[in-house]
């Protein structure tokens, strides 16, 4: 069988070293124990010269260097998408707010009950009677709902258009969202991004300047509405979502990194059969029994919604025109959220929050959509039992898992979080120190000794690698941003050169990154 290729004859190097291992063998037959030592270190020092020989008269083939311009400079083509009409817009949201005001459920401030673990699906019997409101309450809950359905707006045609990604930014999540967006590049997706902020203090006006020249615009909920109702970060979401300019939306969250080009979803089955496609979370329905009532899915306290799937809103997508009454209901459920609603639908179990509003408002109004039928996939920290996040599946492939989405809820994905030094204000805090200065983080060793982070047999097992990809998006972020630094940007060029065979060449973008770096190579095969 032949061991090089496709030559059925070995190298004649091969057979000399077969030769002098025959011969090794004979001195073992004959001569003194001195002649033997001799002869033998003679041929070990033929063998090693006819080892560096061979070397060089067959070397292996050199990797490949590819090299393209960043794929940021290359988003350039990317139309901006327009603002909405800030004055419609935030009338239409003023009419809704005054109807959410007008009907609260009761009551308004509904406990919340820590479960005996967190880490143990509840029992049934503990689902049931784990909170408790008064029949009374419960009545009065269910006509509030009755009456906030029949008020809702009809969708205000003309406002809304096109298609395009939404995305929540602000404090440290402004350092995930710049991964997530620069992954969307990276991938390929061409379509227009919405970023949002709750106000002007989170803004970054430099950073959004970058941004509008790869069709990313930046957007503030204070321009269309009171941003003090928002008392929980859960809340953002949605407001991002109903005062998107898009018609139809895929929502990502900051620390959601897609690993494949997400833009076909919009034109897959799924999404034009039903308008909304929805990502399943890892446990059934928890919410109160009384929930179904209060809703007007039964028409009395019961378990109808108990072998429901949860859904997990890392993303999501969403046709306004078709379901803008689910969603301005999902916005009422969020703006009584806090105080009643995410506690009657999860009863404070794992994924308190807005995750749910979304199918319960779709369920109640009877609307259809689509839940991905795969189950999501954890990712772990290779060689570890650590996760990292949950890869989603793609949702135009219904035959077969094919990830689309890494929601990273366990390890987030920012080059600050990984490789900044000195940037925590409390050094003994080991949540604001990065990975690389963390000696407990379950990554600090991977970037220590620039080994990857993902599994390469698991990678190779679904086909995918964005491995090599989000340090792309890295290096962009550490060396040709508002947010580069000269040695956040070193370690990270270092990291990329030594676990990936990234080279860098060029005059340089950034003269604080010390220059180099125009063209982006890598070594491959």
């Amino acid at each position: 069988m032949p061991i090089y290729g496709d030559d059925p004859d070995p190298p004649p190097s091969v057979y000399l070293l077969r030769n002098t291992l025959r011969k090794i063998r004979r001195f073992h037959k004959g001569g003194s124990l001195r002649q033997q030592i001799v002869i033998l270190l003679g041929w070990l020092f033929l063998l090693y010269a006819l080892f560096q020989a061979h070397q060089y008269l067959f070397p292996k083939p050199f990797p490949l260097l590819v090299c393209e311009t960043p794929t940021h400079e290359r988003s350039h083509h990317i139309t901006l998408p327009n603002a909405p009409n800030e004055e419609t817009l935030s009338r239409t949201w003023k009419t809704l707010q005054a109807v959410y005001d007008a009907h609260p459920p009761q009551p308004l401030e509904l406990t919340l009950k820590s479960f005996k673990s967190l880490a143990d699906f509840p029992d049934l019997e503990d689902i049931k009677n784990h909170t408790y409101i008064s029949t009374e309450d419960a009545q009065a809950s269910r006509n509030s709902h009755v009456q906030v359905t029949k008020k809702l707006l009809p969708y205000p045609d003309g406002l809304f258009s096109g298609q395009g990604i939404v995305m929540l930014a602000g404090g440290r999540y402004t350092g995930f969202a710049t991964t997530g967006l620069g992954m969307l590049r990276e991938v390929g997706s061409k379509l227009p991004v919405e970023i949002w902020v709750k106000d002007h203090q989170e803004e970054n006006e430099e950073w959004c300047k970058e941004l509008a020249n790869e069709g990313i615009a930046c957007r503030r909920l204070s321009d269309y509405m009171d941003t003090k109702l928002l008392e929980h970060g859960y809340q953002l979401k949605i407001s991002s979502i109903f005062f998107s300019s898009f018609e139809q939306i895929l929502f990502l969250d900051a620390d959601n990194v897609p690993v494949r080009n997400p833009d076909s979803i919009f034109k897959s089955a799924a999404f034009t059969n039903t308008g909304v496609i929805l990502w399943p979370d890892y446990w059934t329905h928890t919410g109160a029994p009384v929930l179904p009532y209060v809703v007007g899915l039964s028409d009395a306290p019961s378990e109808l919604l108990r072998g429901d799937q949860t859904a997990e809103s890392g993303q999501l997508m969403w046709d306004k025109k078709r379901h803008w009454k689910a969603l301005c209901l999902a916005t009422y459920y969020n703006y009584y959220g806090p105080q009643h609603y995410y506690t009657l639908i999860s009863q404070g179990w794992a994924g308190w929050g807005d995750k749910d509003t979304f199918t319960i408002a779709l369920r109640s109004l009877r609307q259809d959509f689509y839940m991905v039928p795969h189950e999501l996939v954890t990712l772990f920290v290779n060689g570890s039992s650590s996760g990292i996040g949950m890869l989603q599946a793609d949702p135009t492939k219904p035959a077969g898992y094919e990830p689309m989405f890494l929601h990273s809820n366990i390890i987030k994905w920012s080059i600050r979080g990984f490789f900044c030094s000195g940037c925590a204000d409390d050094e003994k805090d080991p949540v604001a120190l990065s990975a690389w200065e963390n000696a407990e983080s379950p990554i600090n060793p991977h970037l220590k000794e620039h080994r990857r982070i993902f599994s390469m047999e698991h990678m190779e097992s679904m086909k995918i690698d964005p491995e090599p990809l989000i340090w792309k998006s890295f290096e962009h972020v550490a060396c040709r941003s508002v947010w580069q630094r000269p040695g956040l940007c070193s370690r990270t060029r270092e990291h990329m050169e030594q676990t990936f065979g990234y080279e860098f060449y060029g005059g340089g973008v950034s003269p604080i990154a010390g220059g180099g770096g125009d063209q982006i190579c890598r070594r491959i095969g």
